[in-house]
């Protein structure tokens, strides 16, 4: 993980991730006596959801950020098994049935090492669903951080449909399906927009430099991107373990 996040201020915002991870639910078809797992499970927002319409669920939480499985575990209390571990390490958890991931896959920079980790952790049968970056996401804000930094955006891996695909069934996976779906999120608010860049996108680059040239930067961001939006593109998997 290249930094840490301020899990609180994440949680507060307006995310679209909301109705990422519920689609994500939506599509684990799940019968609810499984041992899952939320890779990436962030604050737990989408472990509470899933635990409110499976209680019976034995549910893992395993995520990079200390910060975010401590907020996690608040709102989760003893209700998940809270882990913290790099999803590209072998984990360090007993066999799941499923795994869950919504907005993470696209911090890692090897899928392939990251499904072969996860496939290790799953049952054969067992499923993966997933909703993170993929290809084309960003690109209005790729475009300002060029126009800032003189340098394209990094941190971050925004697979394509065929990659991914290949990139699973390498790691003994097999492909339900695969597939690319935009949905922009646009913040008029200035302000608004800066707290959540900052929050969401540079913190990789905030954890470089000095805290006060934090805003400055952030606001030069802001005012180089071309419209007032953050151009996601999701990259949709539904995989079963072979």
């Amino acid at each position: 993980m290249p930094f840490e996040w301020d899990a609180r201020t994440y949680d507060a915002l307006p995310l679209p991730h909301v109705a990422w991870g519920l689609g994500v639910l939506e599509r684990m078809q799940l019968t609810g006596s499984e041992r899952v797992l939320d890779a990436g499970c962030g604050t737990g927002r989408d472990a509470a959801v899933l635990l409110e319409r499976w209680p019976d669920v034995d549910l893992v939480c395993l995520d990079a950020s200390s910060t975010m499985i401590a907020t996690a575990r608040e709102r989760l209390g003893e209700r998940a098994e809270f882990v913290v571990a790099d999803l590209t390490e072998r984990l360090p958890i007993e066999p799941v049935d499923a795994v869950m991931s919504v907005a993470a896959f696209h911090w890692v920079d090897d899928h392939q090492l990251l499904f072969t980790r996860l496939a290790e952790a799953v049952r054969t049968g067992g499923r993966l669903t997933s909703d993170c970056g993929g290809e084309g996401q960003l690109m209005i804000l790729d475009q300002a951080l060029q126009t800032v930094t003189g340098s394209p955006m990094t941190l971050t891996r925004f697979a394509g449909v065929a990659d991914t695909e290949a990139a699973l069934r390498a790691a003994g996976w097999k492909v339900a399906s695969v597939r690319l779906r935009p949905d922009p999120l646009r913040l008029d608010d200035p302000d608004l927009l800066e707290t959540y860049l900052a929050t969401v996108n540079l913190g990789g680059y905030l954890a470089a430099m000095p805290a006060d040239e934090h805003r400055p930067f952030v606001r030069a961001v802001r005012e180089a991107m071309s419209e007032p939006v953050i151009d996601y593109v999701r990259l949709e998997i539904n995989a079963v373990r072979g």
